[in-house]
């Protein structure tokens, strides 16, 4: 991660959930966005995290308004994560705050970095009318614990309808190449796209010759052409149909 994350204008707010308050933060780019992505952390960090920042960074630099948002234990500053009812209830109660009147016309993605991603599909899974977003897109998607590949965590994908991007590291150590691949592959709405070289927090060797600031700006890249591709583009053709 470089040494200095550029600063961001945000926007400190906060979401009474139904477990406590937690904290947000909105960034938005110059020109109008093109999308929101509310975007959750992982289980080891918090909203203000020099890898969410410069993930924040990037997506503003691509013309997207980014949410932030601390799940309850982060809030708390407490080491272990919420229980997953606790954790996918705090995505739904900040998926329904208000958004700044610059993102409240234009589509929603809920995105995350691993364990945020995951329980921002769960609640996709669960079909919920208070979260209904336009796409998923998980920022190093955790397959399964380290060391332990007998246990999936992909059982609720297939009932997922709106469209995913799935953007992970090929020296992640929450799945294997193989195992990903055929997870994915049964999923109609399901794009995976490989970070070469990429560790579980986005962290590339020095020999590699790329910086982790590069592959979160590949990732973001990525995740801009899918946007226009999935979901953008398939809103625009069924308007054509009808």
């Amino acid at each position: 991660m470089p040494k200095s994350v550029p600063e961001l204008m945000s926007q400190r707010g906060s979401v009474k959930t139904g477990s406590g308050q937690v904290s947000t933060l909105w960034d938005e780019p110059k020109t109008p966005p093109r999308a929101v992505v509310v975007l959750a952390h992982g289980a080891g960090s918090d909203m203000e995290n020099p890898g969410m920042r410069l993930l924040a960074t990037k997506l503003v630099e691509e013309s997207f308004g980014v949410l932030r948002f601390n799940f309850l234990y982060s809030e708390l500053k407490r080491g272990r994560p919420d229980t997953e009812e606790t954790l996918i209830r705090t995505w739904t109660d900040v998926w329904q705050a208000p958004i700044p009147s610059s993102g409240m016309s234009v589509p929603r993605l809920a995105g995350g970095r691993s364990m945020g991603g995951r329980m921002a599909s769960l609640a996709a899974s669960k079909r919920l009318e208070a979260f209904r977003p336009d796409g998923l897109v998980f920022f190093a998607y955790p397959l399964h614990p380290p060391g332990q590949p007998h246990r999936l965590r992909t059982q609720h994908l297939d009932r997922i309808e709106p469209p995913m991007l799935f953007l992970s590291g090929t020296r992640d150590n929450f799945l294997s190449v193989e195992l990903m691949e055929n997870a994915i592959a049964p999923l109609s709405r399901a794009t995976l796209h490989w970070l070469e070289g990429a560790d579980h927090g986005f962290h590339v060797l020095k020999r590699s010759g790329r910086t982790d600031e590069d592959i979160v700006a590949e990732s973001v890249t990525e995740l801009g052409a899918w946007f226009d591709r999935e979901v953008a583009g398939r809103d625009k053709r069924k308007g054509q149909e009808t």
